[in-house]
């Protein structure tokens, strides 16, 4: 891992390909009531990986540089701006996507209601699909091998400030627009490898 991890950190970044972005620089978002231009540094990129260094048809997360790589034939891949986890939320491991929804239900775990209930008591019995569904407009449900769901998603938001940081209660965000894109190439039983954050302790549920 930490040799993947050196080849997208550093030989990587010099060899991005000028590739025009899948969604418009200058898309707004509307974030409580205000408009909000994406910047350009948090649009799709095509790019080039070291050859045979990582296999197609898979995710990773590098939650240190705020990307998510799905991998392509030919040695390159689509490189997207994401939001994870906070301080020790984050959840490194191997995963593979176990369910897909549009426009998700969402419900908080048991452990965030119990953070933070004056956020998240409300929503006990879950809170439907829509816009200001904190899953945003798609969701891929990162399971593991012999314990099912991990409650771990690649999701969307409707709060386009938070790609970029630190942010979640340990899932990993896109814009929704970009989640859509990626949601429509991954599918199901798709492997997901999220990388350690450097210098993290222990994560929590």
């Amino acid at each position: 891992m930490l040799n993947r991890r050196k080849l997208l950190t550093s030989s990587l970044a010099a060899s991005l390909l000028g590739l025009s972005p899948l969604v418009s620089p200058a898309l707004a978002h509307k974030v409580r009531g205000k408009k909000y231009v994406l910047p350009q540094k948090y649009m799709p990129r095509e790019v080039r990986l070291r050859p045979n260094s990582l296999p197609v048809g898979e995710i990773h997360v590098y939650p240190d540089q705020f990307y998510l790589y799905w991998t392509l034939p030919n040695d390159r891949a689509m490189r997207y701006s994401v939001g994870v986890g906070r301080g020790n939320l984050y959840h490194p491991g191997v995963f593979f996507v176990g369910a897909k929804k549009e426009w998700p239900e969402w419900t908080p775990t048991q452990d965030m209601i119990e953070r933070e209930p004056e956020l998240f008591t409300q929503w006990a019995d879950g809170m439907p699909g829509g816009i200001k569904n904190p899953l945003g407009a798609r969701a891929l449900y990162l399971f593991t091998r012999g314990k099912g769901d991990s409650f771990l998603r690649i999701h969307g938001t409707d709060n386009p400030r938070t790609i970029g940081t630190a942010v979640s209660n340990g899932c990993a965000r896109l814009v929704n627009d970009q989640v859509i894109e990626l949601y429509n190439q991954v599918p199901l039983g798709t492997k997901v490898v999220l990388y350690k954050k450097a210098g993290a302790g222990p994560a929590h549920s």
